[in-house]
């Protein structure tokens, strides 16, 4: 027979900067290993193949943003549910969730490799990818894009584990992905000279195993997440899709704002030339690796809250939130340092180019202002989330992706002459934006009013 683990975790109980530290460390390590890897692809790129290479990986790193923004929303979406749900006690609407969610990405997973095979040539030329690096660039987003489905299924089986509380074995399962994207990175680019292509090959894979590992987690523990795994049950739950569509799609449309506004920065960037592509692409791999931790404690604080709420512990939140803050400004302290008084040895770890180093100096100031954003953000949105507050997070969407994200950047790069600083500064700015909202929304008590509606009514 074969042994089942317990998956299901009380985060009700217990002091609050403990629990928080407990379940978001496992997250914190999948996010920074899943980073290490996508650092990887542009290291050994950039080693074996040079700046070019390095550059079509960045680009096409933005690619795939493109294309997972989806499952990130909804995925995140049924955590919250999920941790809810948990709280409740309401082992049905669990096991309908699973269902639902399976069901839902899957399908769209599908739909949206479809689209994206046949308007991916609209995609590359929308980002102003230099002409030097175009054929590069495509082999890479081609390849990344036939693992979508990896990518979703990975996405969804990590979200209803983190929902009941489990945030160790996505842990797990993201170390398999990373240690066999390592290797055949490696393999694929040095001794093979398959370029980015390889490196794109060597993350599918890797991706494709953590998932297949992780979907045998859930099968074997069928009765806890109260789904059997039965064909029938693989469709969507009218009894779910409400309050999943409801908290989802705005989740959606703030990870579709950020990413293409981010695109669209970059796409004015990108014209700027090979060497303002890779500084800028090493930037964005330097900053999420603050940003993992920033993800980790929205993601823990957002199921934390849920799950408080649920159980009617009103007054744990508050003290959710406020840790929340002083722990991510500890790593980000230590990456302030880091980036002003060592930047060449960051940059450096990626790129020989002098001239990739010298502009890179001049990202800087730009670094200390995303590393605040990323200190300030995840508190506001473990509150946002977690409340289930379906509306606030569509007017952060709106105004930290779209309005102030691309009206900053049009606004230092263009109105006032800037340059590629206007847009970087641009960018980082409205990273400040949830947290001044969310802050808002915390002293204004009416969290608890959205609490009391119980948004995972169906």
């Amino acid at each position: 027979m074969e042994k089942k683990q317990t998956i299901i975790r009380d985060l009700t109980s217990g002091s609050v900067p403990g629990t928080l530290l407990r379940f978001s460390l496992p997250l914190f390590l999948s996010g920074l290993l899943q980073m290490v890897y996508n650092m990887v692809d542009m290291i050994v790129v950039g080693r074996f193949v040079g700046t070019e290479g390095l550059s079509a990986v960045s680009i096409g790193g933005e690619v795939l943003q493109l294309i997972t923004f989806v499952a990130m929303g909804f995925s995140n979406a049924g955590q919250i549910l999920i941790s809810r749900y948990v709280g409740e006690d309401r082992k049905d609407k669990i096991g309908e969730m699973v269902g639902t969610l399976f069901t839902l990405l899957m399908s769209l997973a599908l739909i949206i490799m479809a689209v994206f095979l046949f308007s991916y040539q609209d995609v590359i030329r929308w980002l102003n990818t230099p002409e030097e690096i175009w054929e590069y660039t495509r082999q890479y987003s081609i390849t990344c894009v036939y693992g979508i489905v990896f990518i979703y299924g990975y996405n969804l089986v990590s979200a209803i584990l983190r929902g009941m509380g489990d945030s160790k074995h996505p842990f797990q399962f993201i170390a398999i992905a990373s240690l066999i994207n390592v290797a055949l990175d490696v393999l694929f680019v040095g001794p093979m000279g398959m370029g980015p292509i390889g490196a794109a090959l060597a993350t599918v894979i890797g991706q494709a195993v953590s998932f297949l590992f992780a979907l045998r987690l859930l099968y074997r523990n069928r009765e806890q997440i109260h789904f059997d795994f039965a064909p029938k049950h693989f469709r969507i739950y009218r009894s779910v899709i409400g309050p999943l569509l409801s908290l989802g799609i705005p989740m959606v449309i703030q990870s579709a704002a950020v990413t293409f506004s981010m695109l669209f920065v970059n796409a004015y960037v990108n014209a700027y030339g090979t060497v303002a592509v890779a500084v800028t692409g090493v930037a964005r791999k330097l900053e999420g690796m603050i940003g993992v931790v920033s993800q980790a404690i929205s993601s823990a604080g957002g199921a934390m809250t849920s799950q408080a709420l649920g159980a009617g512990k009103v007054k744990r939140v508050p003290k959710i939130v406020y840790h929340a803050i002083w722990i991510v400004a500890i790593p980000s302290s230590v990456f302030a340092l880091v980036t002003a008084f060592r930047p060449e040895w960051l940059f450096g770890l990626f790129s020989d180019d002098p001239a990739v180093l010298t502009m890179a100096l001049t990202y800087i100031p730009v670094a200390m202002v995303q590393y605040l954003g990323a200190t300030l953000r995840p508190a506001s949105f473990a509150l946002i989330n977690g409340s289930g507050n379906s509306r606030l997070n569509l007017l952060v969407a709106l105004l930290d992706g779209i309005v102030c994200r691309i009206g900053l950047a049009l606004l230092l790069g263009v109105t006032f002459h800037w340059g590629i600083s206007g847009f970087w500064y641009g960018n980082a700015f409205a990273g400040l934006v949830p947290f001044a909202i969310g802050g808002a929304y915390l002293i204004s008590g009416a969290w608890k009013n959205k609490a009391s509606q119980n948004v995972a009514e169906g």
